[in-house]
């Protein structure tokens, strides 16, 4: 199996940690241990915990804590992996052969496109930016999808909340997506990783999970819930399907760290979780109006649409040169990373992270600024 270099991944795990400033996170600024346990007795539990094997489909309490929040699930219907990567690698893993046929969206998250095409062969279809009235927003584009589904189709993948563009599919779109897969009998992987930040919502999003019988949601605690360095993630599936990753599954990782599955199980609490959506949430509401008014400083030179979910902001832009030549000046003349909409399926155009130390972020923006001016844009 041949399989191609994922562009943004490396160029985050080359130089995130070289950079002064990192633009290219699409999370909120990390919880700190003392954070998440905010009593002595929840410390004190962690510190007599042994470091032993838990489960290795994840602790039975864990596993209870995600079906929460997914309308009907079961514990039966969920298994725990390292990260939502190990959770969507283990998805394609086991539904797609050579032969089959994957329907992906895009832009985005280039690692479910990178395996499809090793695993077998994918077509795309896309969100774009359409005017409704006086709005404009990410939409599905219905007949890109129809070209992209065929009677071959064995997947279809979606990012909702959208990565990079952090769009949010309407209850149409929703439905257009699921009739899609029924006609091709086709299994549905929804990720929703970013389930949970909302910018301009208190509740959350809605999931694929319970909308049809061949869904499969994978998610995890890294973006909305600010915990990724727990590198917990989960897949909620059909139960038998479950039994079927969680046999591939004992061939990678085994299970998570006990110490891991014990913060996520903490974490994942009903109380505690609001806790820590309302805390994402408000690190957007309140850093995304200054990053607005950078780019509303630039007049009409970026396309952009504002996120609905999400600690990333999309900005499309016609530039005198490619974007992933400007993300390299600006990460070797100004040390700021940022992602280019070239590794994102998305054509010309940057993605800024925004959800963490805001004032961090502004000054990263102010650089970005000079390169922008160096190449003759005001």
């Amino acid at each position: 199996m041949q399989i191609e270099i994922f562009a943004m991944e490396r160029m985050q795990s080359l130089h995130e940690h070289d950079v002064e400033i990192n633009l290219s996170e699409s999370g909120v600024e990390p919880l700190r241990v003392k954070e998440l346990l905010t009593s002595e007795h929840d410390v004190e539990r962690l510190l007599a915990q042994p470091l032993g094997y838990t489960q290795s489909a994840g602790p039975t309490t864990l596993r209870e804590r995600i079906a929460d929040w997914y309308p009907g699930a079961k514990p039966e219907n969920v298994t725990v992996t390292n990260g939502g990567a190990e959770a969507n690698y283990t998805a394609l893993w086991t539904l797609l052969e050579q032969g089959d046929e994957a329907a992906i969206m895009l832009p985005n998250y280039l690692q479910t496109w990178g395996l499809a095409r090793a695993f077998a062969h994918a077509r795309s279809f896309r969100l774009c930016i359409q005017s409704e009235g006086s709005r404009r927003r990410w939409a599905l584009d219905l007949d890109t999808l129809r070209r992209a589904v065929t009677p071959r189709t064995k997947l279809i993948i979606i990012t909702n909340p959208n990565n990079p563009t952090g769009s949010i599919l309407s209850a149409d779109e929703m439905t257009a997506v699921v009739d899609a897969a029924r006609s091709a009998g086709a299994w549905l992987l929804s990720d929703e990783i970013y389930r949970g930040a909302e910018v301009n919502s208190a509740s959350a999003s809605p999931t694929f999970w319970g909308h049809y019988e061949k869904t499969i949601v994978t998610g995890g605690l890294s973006k909305a819930f600010g915990l990724p360095g727990l590198r917990v993630g989960w897949i909620v599936a059909p139960a038998a399907l479950i039994e079927e990753l969680w046999r591939r599954h004992d061939y990678l990782t085994i299970m998570v760290g006990t110490i891991s599955a014990q913060l996520a199980a903490h974490a994942l609490a009903p109380g505690k979780r609001d806790q820590l959506l309302a805390r994402t949430r408000r690190i957007l509401q309140s850093n995304l109006p200054l990053l607005e008014h950078w780019i509303q400083s630039h007049g009409d030179l970026f396309h952009y649409v504002p996120p609905q979910a999400g600690g990333v902001a999309f900005l499309g832009a016609d530039l005198p040169v490619p974007t992933v030549q400007l993300a390299e000046q600006l990460r070797v003349e100004q040390s700021v990373l940022v992602v280019p909409g070239e590794q994102l399926g998305a054509g010309t155009g940057l993605r800024l992270g925004y959800g963490h130390d805001i004032a961090h972020t502004l000054k990263g923006l102010a650089r970005i600024d000079h390169v922008l001016r160096e190449i003759g844009i005001n």
